[in-house]
């Protein structure tokens, strides 16, 4: 699975809304749309706000499922 899939799977499955994951992340509603649209690839650090404000393990967000 993407990791744009996966962090919206995990926003959605905890009812947290993107607005409130930008203000928990310090990222941008705007850069967080588009890395969940696949249209800018996150850098790691952005990777480890984005999972510490979903309180989840960052390797959550890198899952590979076959």
């Amino acid at each position: 699975m993407r990791v744009e899939i996966l962090i919206r799977n995990i926003r959605e499955n905890k009812n947290i809304k993107l607005d409130k994951l930008a203000e928990l992340s310090g990222i941008s509603k705007g850069t967080l749309s588009k890395i969940e649209r696949n249209e800018q690839q996150p850098k790691l650090i952005t990777m480890l706000l984005i999972a510490k404000a979903l309180k989840c393990n960052i390797t959550e967000l890198y899952k590979i499922h076959f």
